[in-house]
């Protein structure tokens, strides 16, 4: 059976070039004729497969939130069929988002900056997404970790997005280790924080008025924020 991976099509191959400008320019820096280049055709081109940048951004940020939820219940399905370990179903999510994070940092960037230009039906497809992806990871964390309560699990899994999520903030990739020494890096990171939260050495937990949320942050968790995808360092639960 052959292994090969099959080559993109002109349409992936079109988002995947508008998602590294757009991200790289920002949205109303990047034009139709620039996109149709990076591919190898016309600008007018582009329209055969696209209404306008407008479906291409749409495509692009309802889609990844769809891989994300996807691909994290596929994940979470597949260890509760295998019987694995509450640690091993939660190592699987962030496996999987560690893959995300690392190959397609320019949606995160995206994601951050232009959530806000899609057409209001888009941008709640998103969130209901998003939501019930936070939701898949609330429920793998409170299996490894069952003293914490559902608001200190939520919190800490934005706070894990946060981190894993910082990707498009590195340096170039000549300075970086390689993908697999990263990768197991960023997992360390996620799971020494959650470990921080979820199992703390005793003496060591800090008291419920500390772990209560600010006013109106609750509201924001439970809404869902911009779970899955938002880097922005100063959002630390949204």
């Amino acid at each position: 059976m052959s292994t090969e991976t099959a080559a993109p099509t002109r349409r992936e191959q079109i988002l995947r070039e508008a998602a590294r400008l757009f991200a790289e320019r920002g949205f109303h820096g990047v034009g139709v004729d620039e996109i149709g280049a990076a591919v190898g055709i016309s600008g007018p081109g582009i329209y055969r497969h696209f209404a306008g940048k407008d479906a291409m951004l749409a495509e692009l940020l309802v889609g990844i939130s769809e891989r994300l939820h996807d691909g994290g219940r596929m994940r979470a399905e597949e260890a509760a069929a295998a019987g694995l370990a509450p640690g091993a179903a939660l190592d699987a999510l962030i496996a999987g988002h560690i893959d995300f994070a690392l190959d397609d940092r320019p949606l995160i960037t995206l994601h951050d900056r232009e959530l806000d230009r899609l057409r209001e039906a888009d941008r709640r497809r998103v969130r209901k997404l998003q939501r019930q992806y936070v939701e898949l990871w609330v429920t793998a964390v409170r299996a490894v970790y069952p003293g914490l309560t559902e608001l200190e699990a939520r919190v800490s899994v934005h706070t894990v997005f946060g981190l894993l999520n910082s990707t498009p903030h590195l340096s170039g990739s000549a300075e970086l280790p390689d993908r697999a020494t990263t990768a197991a890096l960023l997992h360390r990171l996620a799971r020494g924080a959650l470990g921080a939260v979820g199992d703390p050495g005793e003496g060591s937990r800090p008291e419920p008025d500390v772990l209560r949320a600010p006013e109106g942050v609750v509201e924001v968790v439970r809404d869902g924020g911009r779970p899955g995808l938002d880097s922005a360092a100063d959002r630390p639960v949204t």
